[in-house]
């Protein structure tokens, strides 16, 4: 029975008392509590003991009480006996689920515009396809209903959507353009050029673009404007992916590091030199404590995030293509026509997978797990494949934060809440608890440190403008025709043209110096004259 519903007793604590009401050893929100057969002779020592215990018995009870309002319970597969669950299928899972859950695993044969891109909402809701042969398709998977489908008729190498279902984004051959629900071309990004992978920061409204040219770039889809824009110095990127937690964008690059960046610094948070190859995929987790990354050396690793250290690796018969992590921990690896999935792969080392699915004949291009329901979707050379992975999606929502079954009127409110409550790009840290945290120096101290803030900033701009005030050196003749053509002979070679150009150079030089000389009313040194021409000379 529950434990809010029969009251029984709680074992005696350090300080010898007693409260009913709920059995904490055997609650899997307990924790180590005080030993009873310890007596603390200091009075107030035993009443601070005695202070946290209850502490601890209130937050178990409040953490107990709140399992009234999850009504449903992530279920995953048993295998019974000898069986594994690596060996179930999709047609046998079909059998025993419900109709409404059957109908959900289903293939769209698009033979001839695949490989395909996917994204879906992140209500879980509608689903956006994007062809790498210009094949664009949105529609409500749940409801069959289409919204939208078009053929831009170029290259498409990404998809996504942006704050709700009535945009999203397509990364063609040369620029970034948004469409709107019914296909209309909107905007066209043409500062973003040649972008391989997008991701969306819904409380922020930025899109986050990088391509093969290795700049990173962000766009504020509300306004318009372009946030910043970086240059990563590491050549083209290979994968990206975005941390939920901290809005941390992660990059994969073709020298096997990954980089950890924020619109407020132009430099990377973090370098981790995590594979031999090519990063090929990159995933991290909803809590944003681990990073799942795939590289062409056909390794398959586990980050800690908190301490950017390797957990433990996988290995993969070929180089994985694709990742991705689901609200409950589930991890999708794609490689070749394979998808394998894997349950509990952060703490520790799996021996064997949860699930896997074989696409004979076509090779996986890209996996997504749908929010806030138990299905896989992959985009594959032929098309579009949804599988039903029991236990991947949160079977609880918040419907104030993100409603799967929002009406038109909510969707509205929401936009306009959205907006509203919009975060700036330089609220994104790696620690986002900073904000509303306590300043513990004295106010002296913040008076003196602002003061000496403010000041070098002041010096520095001053010393820039004094910088710009001051006129530049002019070196006059260094880079003329005459001395190029000097730099490019050889000094052990006699050259008649070269011993002639240098003479004209010598005389000019004197003619300057001597005029100079005149203005300034010094003495300039005449000419010599021969012995011949010496009596024609000015006598002093």
């Amino acid at each position: 029975m529950s434990a809010v519903e029969t009251p029984e007793r709680i074992g005696h604590t350090g300080a010898g008392t007693t409260n009913a009401g709920l059995d904490i050893y055997g609650s899997i929100y307990s924790r180590t509590m005080t030993n009873k057969n310890v007596r603390i002779k200091d009075r107030k020592l035993r009443a601070n003991v005695k202070r946290t215990d209850q502490r601890y018995k209130d937050a178990i009870r409040a953490a107990k009480s709140t399992e009234l309002l999850l009504q449903e319970d992530a279920g995953f597969l048993e295998a019974e006996g000898m069986e594994k669950t690596y060996k179930f299928t999709q047609d046998e899972l079909l059998k025993h689920v419900d109709v409404t859950t059957a109908h959900k695993g289903f293939e769209l044969k698009l033979e001839h515009f695949g490989p395909y891109e996917i994204d879906y909402m992140r209500n879980g809701r509608k689903l956006l396809l994007g062809g790498r042969k210009g094949h664009v398709a949105a529609f409500d998977f749940r409801e069959g209903t289409l919204d939208t489908e078009l053929h831009v008729n170029e290259t498409i190498r990404d998809v996504k959507y942006l704050h709700n279902d009535q945009y999203f984004a397509i990364a063609q051959k040369k620029y970034v353009y948004i469409y709107d629900k019914s296909g209309t071309e909107i905007h066209c990004l043409k500062k973003h050029i040649e972008v391989t992978n997008m991701e969306f920061l819904p409380y922020h409204f930025l899109l986050a673009t990088v391509g093969n040219a290795g700049w990173l770039k962000y766009q504020d889809v509300s306004t318009g404007e372009s946030v910043c824009e970086f240059r990563t110095k590491m050549g083209p990127t290979t994968s990206m992916t975005l941390n939920p937690y901290n809005a941390i964008i992660h990059l994969g690059h073709t020298n096997g590091t990954v980089s950890l960046w924020a619109p407020s610094t132009s430099t990377a948070l973090v370098r981790i030199l995590s594979h031999k190859g090519p990063v090929r995929a990159i995933s991290v987790d909803r809590g944003g404590r681990y990073m799942a990354t795939a590289g062409a050396d056909c390794q398959l690793k586990i980050w800690d995030v908190r301490m950017y250290k390797e957990v433990h690796a996988y290995y993969t018969p070929t180089p994985p293509t694709s990742l991705d992590i689901s609200d409950r921990g589930l991890l999708a690896v794609s490689w070749g026509p394979h998808v394998t999935i894997w349950k509990d792969a952060f703490r520790t080392k799996q021996k064997s997978p949860y699930m896997t699915h074989l696409s004979p004949g076509s090779t996986v291009n890209d996996v997504r797990f749908c929010p806030f329901d138990d299905l896989l979707g992959f985009g594959h050379d032929e098309g579009f494949t949804s599988l039903i992975v029991p236990g991947a999606g949160e079977p609880n929502f918040d419907a104030l934060e993100i409603n799967p079954y929002e009406t038109l009127q909510q969707r509205r409110e929401a936009e306009v809440h959205g907006l509203l409550n919009k975060l700036k790009p330089e609220m994104i840290a790696l620690d986002p608890n900073f904000i509303g945290n306590v300043d513990p120096r004295a106010p002296d101290e913040r008076k003196q440190a602002l003061v000496l803030e403010t000041t070098g900033e002041t010096d520095k701009k001053i010393n820039d403008a004094d910088a710009k005030l001051q006129p530049k050196a002019k070196m006059r003749g260094k880079n003329s025709a005459l001395r190029r053509y000097l730099r490019k002979k050889s000094k052990n070679v006699i050259d008649e043209r070269k011993l002639r150009v240098e003479a004209a150079l010598e005389r000019e030089k004197g003619m300057r110096q001597n005029n100079l000389k005149r203005r300034k009313g010094l003495p300039v040194e005449e000419r010599k004259l021969g012995p011949a021409l010496a009596r024609f000379g000015k006598s002093k």
